[in-house]
Protein backbone atom coordinates (compact mmCIF):
# COMPACT_ATOMS: atom_id res chain seq x y z
CA UNK A 1 0.00 0.00 0.00
CA UNK A 2 1.25 3.01 -0.93
CA UNK A 3 1.97 6.45 1.02
CA UNK A 4 -0.12 8.92 0.78
CA UNK A 5 1.65 12.48 0.36
CA UNK A 6 0.48 14.77 3.10
CA UNK A 7 1.21 11.32 5.23
CA UNK A 8 5.00 11.88 4.62
CA UNK A 9 5.08 15.85 5.90
CA UNK A 10 5.90 16.22 9.40
CA UNK A 11 3.40 19.01 9.57
CA UNK A 12 0.69 16.98 9.03
CA UNK A 13 2.02 14.10 11.37
CA UNK A 14 2.39 17.10 14.22
CA UNK A 15 -1.02 18.44 13.07
CA UNK A 16 -2.67 14.75 13.38
CA UNK A 17 -1.35 15.34 16.86
CA UNK A 18 -2.35 18.37 17.49
CA UNK A 19 -5.46 17.38 16.95
CA UNK A 20 -5.88 14.34 19.27
CA UNK A 21 -4.71 16.56 21.95
CA UNK A 22 -7.42 19.08 21.30
CA UNK A 23 -9.62 16.45 21.32
CA UNK A 24 -8.35 15.22 24.63
CA UNK A 25 -8.46 18.78 25.95
CA UNK A 26 -11.85 19.59 25.34
CA UNK A 27 -13.60 16.13 26.47
CA UNK A 28 -13.20 17.59 30.20
CA UNK A 29 -14.81 20.96 29.03
CA UNK A 30 -18.11 22.24 30.56
CA UNK A 31 -21.52 20.22 29.13
CA UNK A 32 -22.70 23.99 27.74
CA UNK A 33 -19.79 24.57 26.14
CA UNK A 34 -19.83 21.40 23.63
CA UNK A 35 -21.74 22.90 20.69
CA UNK A 36 -19.51 26.46 21.51
CA UNK A 37 -16.09 26.34 22.07
CA UNK A 38 -15.55 22.35 22.00
CA UNK A 39 -17.01 22.48 18.51
CA UNK A 40 -15.03 25.18 17.51
CA UNK A 41 -11.78 24.35 18.68
CA UNK A 42 -12.23 21.02 17.56
CA UNK A 43 -13.71 22.16 14.04
CA UNK A 44 -10.57 24.53 13.90
CA UNK A 45 -8.27 21.41 14.80
CA UNK A 46 -9.15 19.32 12.06
CA UNK A 47 -9.14 22.10 9.61
CA UNK A 48 -5.05 22.20 9.84
CA UNK A 49 -3.90 18.33 8.94
CA UNK A 50 -7.34 18.59 6.19
CA UNK A 51 -6.16 21.36 4.60
CA UNK A 52 -2.33 20.10 4.69
CA UNK A 53 -3.50 17.34 3.04
CA UNK A 54 -5.70 18.85 0.17
CA UNK A 55 -2.93 20.90 -0.77
CA UNK A 56 -0.64 18.40 -0.78
CA UNK A 57 -3.17 16.12 -3.00
CA UNK A 58 -3.80 19.36 -5.58
CA UNK A 59 -1.28 20.08 -8.38
CA UNK A 60 1.70 22.85 -7.94
CA UNK A 61 2.94 24.22 -5.55
CA UNK A 62 0.77 28.18 -5.83
CA UNK A 63 -2.09 25.51 -4.92
CA UNK A 64 -0.49 23.72 -2.07
CA UNK A 65 0.60 27.14 -0.91
CA UNK A 66 -2.89 28.22 -0.84
CA UNK A 67 -4.05 25.51 1.47
CA UNK A 68 -1.24 25.78 3.80
CA UNK A 69 -2.39 29.43 4.15
CA UNK A 70 -5.55 28.31 5.21
CA UNK A 71 -3.86 25.67 7.79
CA UNK A 72 -2.74 28.74 9.62
CA UNK A 73 -5.49 30.82 9.72
CA UNK A 74 -6.84 27.51 11.26
CA UNK A 75 -3.83 27.12 13.77
CA UNK A 76 -3.91 30.46 14.29
CA UNK A 77 -7.66 30.11 15.33
CA UNK A 78 -7.56 27.37 17.72
CA UNK A 79 -4.84 29.20 19.40
CA UNK A 80 -6.54 32.06 20.21
CA UNK A 81 -9.34 29.25 21.04
CA UNK A 82 -7.51 28.09 23.76
CA UNK A 83 -6.33 31.07 25.23
CA UNK A 84 -9.88 31.63 25.95
CA UNK A 85 -10.18 28.16 27.05
CA UNK A 86 -7.63 29.00 29.40
CA UNK A 87 -8.76 32.53 30.67
CA UNK A 88 -12.10 30.77 31.59
CA UNK A 89 -10.61 28.01 33.61
CA UNK A 90 -11.16 25.04 31.08
CA UNK A 91 -8.20 23.78 30.70
CA UNK A 92 -5.40 22.79 33.18
CA UNK A 93 -4.44 19.49 31.93
CA UNK A 94 -3.12 18.75 28.63
CA UNK A 95 -1.92 22.71 28.65
CA UNK A 96 1.89 22.09 28.20
CA UNK A 97 1.20 19.38 25.43
CA UNK A 98 -1.10 21.48 23.61
CA UNK A 99 0.91 24.75 23.50
CA UNK A 100 4.05 22.38 22.30
CA UNK A 101 2.23 20.79 19.46
CA UNK A 102 0.25 24.42 18.27
CA UNK A 103 4.02 26.06 18.47
CA UNK A 104 5.73 23.13 16.43
CA UNK A 105 2.54 23.00 14.29
CA UNK A 106 3.18 26.80 13.59
CA UNK A 107 6.63 26.43 12.67
CA UNK A 108 6.61 23.44 10.38
CA UNK A 109 3.56 25.21 8.59
CA UNK A 110 5.81 28.28 8.43
CA UNK A 111 8.62 26.64 7.01
CA UNK A 112 6.80 24.72 4.48
CA UNK A 113 4.77 27.30 3.34
CA UNK A 114 7.88 29.75 2.81
CA UNK A 115 9.34 26.49 0.81
CA UNK A 116 6.12 26.36 -1.28
CA UNK A 117 6.16 30.23 -2.11
CA UNK A 118 10.20 29.85 -3.17
CA UNK A 119 9.71 27.26 -5.79
CA UNK A 120 6.38 29.02 -7.12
Amino acid sequence: MSVKPHERLEAWKSAMELVEEIYRVTAVFPAHEQYGLVSQMRRAAVSIPSNVAEGAGREGNREFSRFLSIARGSLSELDTQHQIAIRLGYVNSGREQAELLLARVGKLLSGLHKKMKESE
